[in-house]
């Protein structure tokens, strides 16, 4: 089953198109990539669904309700969390106060009977920060920085998470630990839509990958189908003959084109 369909999406800034009738859905419980170059309109698709962003034209369904014109609040209530490219903590406020605060807006009133920092702990502790919780956010490294803007969307209790380049700033070891927690979510029921450009990590989690160019998909599958698939070939490697599939697809693991 689709939690979220995105359909026939357009956005446009004056002349320029960023999103070109965009098509793609996410099945529940899936993490599902979202890639293509810089300027291919990644970030674009996620303003739109989660309400940053008003399409020119097309629609955008979560759980079978067209969510088009809902205010982003509600599309949070509903169960849309999001992580940004851009790092977007508050830095005067430690990590534990940062999830807190979290925590607070979305239990509201009940959060007055939240027992401790049980949760705060538990969150922390789940990502891998849990070193961190008494530094300051602006004092923390980048990588550390992504982990506490995760343990935030995850305070939420999303049942949609939109990951935005999550690995940045991650070393091999934190971005290994952090694939196996994005499977244990999804395996826990939380659908992960990911922009990532560490290949490696798109092709190890995603259980299927949409591909963007010039703000229209071009491609869609498996893992092993995207590797192969001469579209993908052509837009990012500059090949033509696609009898050079065993090559190119080699090339995309060697030197992880599709992150340029």
């Amino acid at each position: 089953m689709s939690l979220l369909q995105v359909e026939d999406v357009v956005v446009q800034f004056g002349g320029v198109t960023a999103v070109n009738h965009a098509t793609f859905e996410v099945v529940a419980g899936s993490v599902t990539g979202l890639i293509g170059p810089n300027g291919a309109g990644k970030t674009t698709c996620f303003n739109v669904i989660t309400g940053l962003q008003r399409p020119t034209s097309g629609h955008v369904r979560f759980d079978g309700r067209d969510i088009t014109r809902t205010a982003v609040h509600r599309r949070a209530r509903r169960g849309i969390g999001r992580t940004f490219q851009r790092l977007e903590a508050f830095g005067s406020l430690t990590v534990a106060d940062n999830v807190r605060v979290a925590l607070d807006i979305h239990e509201g009133f009940r959060g007055i009977f939240r027992p401790g920092d049980h949760d705060v702990d538990e969150l922390l502790e789940r990502v891998g920060i849990a070193e961190y919780a008494a530094e300051r956010a602006d004092s923390i490294p980048t990588g550390t920085a992504r982990l506490l803007e995760l343990a935030r969307a995850l305070a939420c209790q999303p049942r949609l998470l939109l990951l935005d380049e999550p690995s940045s700033g991650l070393d091999e070891a934190e971005t290994e630990a952090f694939g196996a927690l994005l499977v244990e979510l999804a395996g826990e029921g939380c659908t992960v839509l990911m922009v990532e450009h560490d290949m490696d990590l798109v092709m190890s989690v995603c259980d299927e990958i949409h591909v963007l160019d010039f703000g229209s998909v071009i491609a869609a599958g498996t893992p092993a189908e995207i590797r192969v698939d001469p579209k993908v070939q052509r837009a990012y490697l500059g090949y033509s003959d696609e009898g050079q599939g065993a090559h190119v697809a080699e090339s995309l693991d060697e030197t992880k084109v599709l992150a340029r």
